[in-house]
């Protein structure tokens, strides 16, 4: 099945030629997945009503959905973001003189282990795709009718223990026929994977990079964070 969501522009491109459409009709379905936070095809107006309908036979669309939301007094609310499998993540809204920025998941459930997390207490159950990471954004907007101009990839799961989608995940709402979302108004979380980071760093990508330290020292450290085992904060410092 299509994860219309996840898809480049290039990739809708060719899914759209293989049903005998011209290739700028993948710039107004990104439009409408990725500026307009569309849920249905029905009120994609600028396709033509056969389009949406082949669209639809050939993969529904799969929206994020706000279950339930906490509202905290200064402002910040707590979403729980229910997935189409059913499953379960949580994205936080945060009010600043900058504007709105979102903590987003990128897992559900985390493998990493660390003892005062509870997601991770059950384990990893699924990596997030790149379009359910952009689409707990589209649902916040939509929910709170506010614009989200920052990202901070810091909700359930370990962002680059799910490497690939999370640099889709950059691409998608980076694209300038999408939220054109500066890159240097996200940043990344992690809890210390080094292979990881310095992949990342070879990317050259402006993204701002978080590491979860969470103790002073490597011996508390080690105790609470099973990646410090392995990885020493000296190391994390290189």
């Amino acid at each position: 099945m299509i994860d219309w969501y996840s898809q480049s522009v290039e990739e809708l491109a060719e899914t759209l030629q293989r049903l005998g459409e011209p290739s700028y009709r993948s710039k107004q379905l990104f439009r409408w997945l990725h500026q307009r936070g569309a849920q249905s095809f029905d009120g994609m107006s600028d396709l033509g009503k056969a389009l949406r309908q082949r669209l639809e036979e050939l993969a529904p669309l799969t929206p994020v959905q706000v279950e339930q939301r906490q509202t905290a007094e200064d402002g910040t609310v707590k979403f729980l973001m229910r997935l189409a499998d059913g499953r379960y993540v949580e994205s936080v809204l945060m009010r600043y003189s900058f504007g709105y920025s979102l903590c987003i998941s990128s897992q559900v459930g985390c493998r990493m282990g660390c003892r005062f997390c509870a997601s991770t207490l059950a384990g990893l159950e699924r990596n997030l795709t790149a379009g359910e990471m952009a689409q707990q954004i589209y649902a916040a907007e939509r929910d709170q009718a506010v614009t989200v101009s920052h990202v901070v990839v810091m909700g359930c799961g370990e962002p680059f223990d799910n490497y690939d989608q999370l640099l889709r995940f950059l691409d998608l709402v980076h694209h300038p026929l999408g939220k054109g979302m500066s890159l240097r108004h996200i940043t990344v979380s992690t809890c210390g994977l080094t292979e990881r980071i310095r992949q990342f760093a070879d990317t050259g990508l402006p993204v701002t990079l978080a590491i979860s330290l969470h103790a002073p020292n490597d011996t508390i450290r080690r105790q609470i964070m099973r990646v410090a085992q392995a990885v020493s904060m000296e190391e994390l410092k290189r």
